[in-house]
């Protein structure tokens, strides 16, 4: 049986680069054999940790009423993860930024987990973009047992669709494949 793939893609643009790349890791994990679910974090509601701690004294339940206790749980659920963002002044965009913060509640149940990143920027310079990769390996390396598996970088890609003439596209596709 194929494992759980949830994509994250944080994408402020629907079919942005990032975005896109996240088709095509799905893709390619489903055409693998496993089940791949891309949540468009712009079409959810989810709204900033207010750090009142009141998660920690009730079991893990936020007081915030929004879609994160879905986003949560299914990654709770999943096998792997995949965490997408645009490159935004060298680190990971607020849309993805807020979803890790909003963990806090239950993130000591995230565990056991593969994580892949999917990281677009204007620049073609691999090391600018690795400070937002590192932003993302500081995440999960608060989580039990959670294991990179991969990275895409995604160069020297600014306007929506640039993404979609480069070699990227076949890497995020591969990568989905081997998950």
């Amino acid at each position: 049986m194929g494992k759980t793939v949830l994509v994250l893609s944080a994408s402020p643009r629907k079919e942005g680069n990032s975005d896109i790349l996240c088709d095509q890791f799905a893709r390619g994990a489903r055409e693998a054999g496993h089940h791949a679910e891309k949540i468009f974090l712009g079409d959810k509601s989810i709204k900033y940790c207010i750090g009142c701690e009141t998660c920690m004294q009730n079991g893990g339940i936020c007081i915030q009423d929004d879609d994160m206790e879905e986003i949560l749980s299914k990654m709770i659920d999943a096998d792997v993860i995949v965490l997408a963002t645009p490159v935004y002044f060298y680190s990971m965009d607020a849309q993805l930024k807020t979803v890790i913060d909003r963990t806090v509640s239950r993130y000591a149940e995230i565990e056991n987990k593969e994580f892949y990143f999917i990281a677009t920027a204007a620049t073609n310079e691999r090391q600018l973009i690795e400070l937002t990769i590192d932003g993302l390996r500081g995440f999960i390396s608060c989580l039990e047992n959670a294991m990179e598996k991969g990275v895409v970088y995604g160069y020297g890609v600014w306007k929506k669709g640039d993404v979609n003439n480069k070699d990227t596209m076949d890497q995020a596709y591969e990568m989905g494949r081997r998950v």
